[in-house]
């Protein structure tokens, strides 16, 4: 996906940020801000991978307790079945 952003970022236009970059920030203060924004972005892409985790997880209880269910529902069933035939 990010690497659809770069195709539509030409030269010209990375050189204006940089330099903006730069102006704003320094040469001696921006790489401190890029290491910041290196763990943000760490830290958004590890929660993010935390919460997909807990949504599958979520998912496969949900599903085991629909298994259970059915499973419990086919037993039910087949205790009336027998009780029927010996009445």
């Amino acid at each position: 996906m990010s690497s659809h952003i770069i195709l539509f970022i030409s030269g010209g236009e990375i050189f204006i940020v940089i330099v903006a970059a730069l102006l704003l920030f320094g040469s001696k203060k921006l790489p401190e801000v890029a290491r910041g924004l290196g763990k943000g972005m760490r830290e958004f892409r590890k929660v993010s991978e935390e919460i997909k985790r807990e949504i599958t997880q979520e998912t496969d209880i949900v599903k085991d307790f629909k298994d259970i269910k059915s499973n419990f529902t086919k037993d039910i069933d087949q205790i009336k079945e027998n009780i029927t035939k010996d009445l």
